[in-house]
């Protein structure tokens, strides 16, 4: 009776004990941040996936959210990100006939975003409890800055201060965020995260350029650019023009061939309603927090309880 007795002793203390460290990770988290990184491809009239091979063109972009649990299947984020979106011209699918334009851009930029998350499994429970994979879907609504520049003679230039096409546009664009994500759980606190995501944008000019072509506003840019780039913002029309037929042996426009021409030089596609976006595909961690979660590291690890990670 005495051995019986001890070895129930015994196995009630383990139970005791191990129900104790795993009662420590029975914790709801709602509160989360993250951060990601991956590469980012813009859409627009100097970069066309769907029409034409020109294969990929990625740049970059860095991400931090801050997440919040709201339902048993909804969570709400808001995050900034910097990026940076380019096109150019000359790698273009000939089929486009862009070559000859000889365009390009670069634009660094700032978005900042509300996203709603809509998960296939449940989020609101104990972060021991969570799914080791968890799909979602999301969309939301944002801004971001609108800054392209374009390279002249080595050095980068600001575009839509100089209004090339005699049409200004604001400093900010609406965004509109839509993708999916996954989510594999790493361990208690972290998630490991894995998403795609395109902005919709309300602006044609990401990338700085609209216009079909410079007929309409090609004697202003011609005024400006003065005799011999002379004028009062010659680099109107140096940056607006860079087609090789149109320049001069030394690099600079040749305005009196541009007039012959009429200003038919192709700038954009010519589609009134065709606003530029961009797409991410980013990979990144998510840090669930918890008000006591070193503190009950640090307790733990003194007292040799078993830590999980799952």
């Amino acid at each position: 009776m005495k051995r019986l007795f001890l070895l129930l002793f015994f196995l009630s203390i383990n139970h005791f004990v191990f129900s104790q460290s795993f009662n420590y990770y029975r914790f709801e988290t709602p509160w989360s941040v993250s951060t990601s990184v991956g590469p980012t491809q813009y859409f627009g009239e100097l970069y066309s996936l769907w029409k034409y091979d020109e294969g990929v063109q990625p740049d970059w972009n860095i991400n931090f959210a801050v997440r919040r649990t709201l339902g048993n299947y909804i969570r709400a984020r808001i995050e900034g990100t910097y990026y940076q979106i380019s096109g150019q011209d000359p790698p273009a699918d000939p089929r486009s006939n862009r070559n000859p334009r000889n365009l390009s851009f670069r634009a660094r930029n700032w978005e900042m975003t509300a996203i709603g998350e809509f998960h296939l499994k449940p989020v609101k429970r104990y972060n021991i409890d969570r799914d080791f994979f968890n799909i979602y879907g999301f969309a939301g609504v944002g801004f971001t800055t609108n800054d392209p520049q374009a390279n002249l003679r080595g050095e980068w230039l600001a575009l839509r201060p100089l209004q090339l096409e005699n049409n200004p546009y604001s400093k900010y664009a609406i965004v509109f965020p839509t993708g999916i994500g996954v989510k594999y759980k790493a361990n208690i606190w972290m998630d490991l995260i894995l998403e795609l995501n395109y902005r919709w944008t309300l602006t044609d000019y990401l990338d700085d350029i609209s216009a079909f072509d410079v007929s309409e506003f090609y004697m202003d840019l011609i005024q400006d650019y003065g005799v011999n780039g002379n004028g009062p913002n010659p680099q109107r029309l140096q940056l607006a023009i860079r087609n090789p037929n149109f320049l001069k042996e030394n690099g600079e426009p040749d305005v009196e061939r541009i007039m012959n021409n009429g200003g038919r030089i192709r700038r954009g596609s010519g589609l009134d309603e065709r606003f530029d976006g961009y797409l991410s595909i980013n990979i990144g961690v998510e840090i669930y927090l918890c008000r006591d979660i070193w503190y009950n590291r640090s307790k733990k690890r003194n007292l040799g309880v078993r830590r999980y990670n799952f």
